[in-house]
This record gives C-alpha cells, structure tokens and sequence, in this order.
C-alpha cells in the first residue's frame, strides 16, 4: 500500500497559522494601524495647508539643529518604544544637503535600535516591578510572539507598528538573538519605501 506523500513544508507552516489564528492576529493588527494611518495624513495634509507650511518647518529643523543631535534623538526614540514617528526624520533627511546618505544613516540607527531594545527587553526581566508591570500590560503580544516569534519581528520592521516593541518582547521572552537579526533587516527595506513615498510629497 502506497503511503501517503508528506505535505511541503510551507503548507505545513500554513496550516500551523491558520490553526493558530495568525493570519487572523495580522488582519487585526493592519486594521487597527489603518486608521490611525489614514488619519495622521489627513491631519499633516489639513495642518499644512490650512496652519502652517510643513516644509518651511523642515526647513527650520534642518537649519536650527545639528544633524548629530537630531540622529541622536532618533536612535533613543528608536530603542525606547518607537516614542517618534520614524516619517518625521525621514523627511528632515530630504531637506538635508545628503538626503539618500542621512536615509542609509536613519535606516542603520532605527535597525540598531531595536536590537538594543531585544537586551533592554532581556534586562526588563531582572527587574520583578518591571517584570510584572510588562507580562500585565503586554500578555498578549507575548503570548503571541512565543508561538509566532520571528515573523512579528518581520511585522514590526515593515509595517508601521513600533518596531522597538516588537523587539523589546522577543527579548523578553529570549528569543534567539540571531534570528531576530536576520528578520529585523527588513527595516532596511521599509525605509527605503517609506523615504521614496516622503520625498516625492516634501518639496
């Protein structure tokens, strides 16, 4: 008797998702970004024409602050919880003398970061106050990083949801460090995305 064919690996692994509702977990996740995505940009688009010149205010950013201190701010806004939205910088770098040079520079920081934000996430669990206050408020992000691991670092690092998070709870659960490596590189591709879609609005 002939024995039945083992299924490929990737219907395997789709299956496994589709059981243990991450597709659902991911059309959950892009909804609720959707939104507060679509009403920022028509925030910006009102605020600058109708309050103030968005340009002129870059402008004035590129003029008054030094390129060091503003990388800096952004690289702890990177590592702490994604507080700045990455769009703010990205489009200073078009008013800069070196945009695509100060994009490369933002994209290293950002992925940087949220390494940084893995062993924050790793030390968070020496401290119970911080330990406990993490696995209250974010249990099920947790639960859902332990079954689904890399592939929410993947999320993270494309879709506009705060990669430094994701970071942060992969390292709580130690999750291997190299794996969040590899998939934490695809932020290089959201920002190259992202800056082309910012520089052809920002004059």
């Amino acid at each position: 008797m002939k024995k039945p064919s083992k299924k490929p690996h990737y219907e395997r692994l789709h299956n496994y998702y589709q059981r243990t509702g991450f597709y659902m977990f991911i059309w959950e996740s892009l909804k609720k970004a959707f939104l507060p995505i679509v009403a920022v940009v028509i925030a910006l688009v009102l605020f600058n024409k109708f309050v103030y010149d968005i340009n002129k205010g870059l402008q004035l950013m590129t003029e008054t602050f030094s390129r060091t201190s503003l990388l800096i701010v952004f690289f702890i806004s990177e590592t702490i919880l994604g507080l700045i939205p990455p769009e703010i910088f990205l489009a200073w770098s078009k008013k800069t003398d070196d945009p695509i040079l100060n994009v490369s520079i933002l994209a290293v920081l950002s992925y940087f970061g949220g390494l940084v934000a893995y062993f924050l996430g790793k030390a968070s669990l020496k401290i119970n106050a911080v330990r406990e206050y993490l696995e209250v408020k974010m249990a099920q992000h947790l639960k859902n990083t332990k079954k689904w691991g890399g592939i929410l670092v993947l999320v993270g690092a494309l879709l506009p949801l705060p990669f430094a998070i994701s970071c942060l709870t992969t390292g709580m659960i130690k999750y291997p460090f190299k794996n969040v490596a590899l998939y934490g590189l695809f932020r290089f591709l959201r920002f190259a995305i992202y800056a082309w879609a910012i520089f052809s609005m920002v004059n």
